[in-house]
């Protein structure tokens, strides 16, 4: 049985973690969280590893949020509030590693996808793909702290119209907007391109500087702003108007 995470450590200093589930466009289950934190955990603690990249396998999907084949079963506010607050909980953990992160955007990001991207300090998107905050189309928020997160990477109305619109953009559009740092041809090469000035560095460097940001967002309540929005989600996860909207979205795929 393949692993649904990969996790590769680099001897130039850097660990590579890729959702690998590209047959269920690498949506992420409980499987795919504990394998992401345990690499965030195994990353924090490395001092070898002075940067990490957050990939997908293939070139279809970056990641497309959670998997509803599963998740769609939590019908409860409760039920689904643990499952928020766990990925958030992950979420946070990765935007306040002590490293720089960047995730690589190897095919499209859509939803919760959206809100991994958010969680790291740059983001590349190879050239074609698509990105979207959709979750207001399935009648929810973001879920997953992702609101709370892009709010610090970007201006507010940027921010906002994102959110709100709800809607699919390109990658080049997405730059447009600020979400994406890079768009690329090569996700492999030009991701280590982008990442080797970071890797000359000393990690005391690197970590000092990223050290100085997570001291704003403690300060600045993102935890807690991260947490309540996962609440938020839950209370609208249990409407009706969600669950008709995922139905209608699995008998489409179907």
């Amino acid at each position: 049985m393949k692993d649904a995470c990969l996790i590769e450590k680099n001897e130039r200093g850097y660990m590579k973690i890729t959702i690998n589930r590209p047959e269920k466009r690498n949506a992420i289950n409980l499987e795919v969280m504990e394998l992401i934190d345990g690499a965030l955990e195994m990353a924090a603690q490395d001092e070898s590893v002075k940067v990490v990249i957050l990939t997908g396998t293939g070139k279809d999907a970056f990641c497309s949020g959670g998997d509803l084949s599963v998740f769609h079963k939590l019908r409860t506010e409760e039920d689904s509030f643990a499952m928020l607050s766990k990925m958030g909980g992950i979420l946070y953990k990765l935007a306040v590693l002590p490293k720089p992160t960047i995730a690589v955007l190897n095919g499209s990001a859509v939803g919760g996808g959206c809100e991994i991207a958010s969680a790291c300090d740059f983001r590349l998107a190879r050239e074609g793909i698509r990105i979207g905050f959709v979750q207001g189309t399935l009648g929810i928020t973001t879920g997953w702290g992702g609101a709370s997160l892009l709010y610090e990477k970007l201006p507010a109305g940027a921010a906002m119209e994102l959110l709100l619109g709800a809607e699919i953009h390109s990658a080049e559009g997405a730059k447009e907007k600020g979400f994406i740092d890079h768009v690329i041809m090569n996700t492999e090469s030009e991701s280590t391109a982008f990442i080797s000035s970071f890797l000359e560095k000393e990690l005391g460097v690197l970590s000092a500087y990223k050290e100085l940001l997570i001291a704003k967002w403690k300060q600045s309540g993102l935890k807690e702003r991260m947490e309540q929005e996962s609440r938020q989600c839950a209370k609208l996860w249990a409407t009706d108007a969600h669950h008709h909207a995922v139905d209608r979205f699995l008998n489409r795929k179907g």
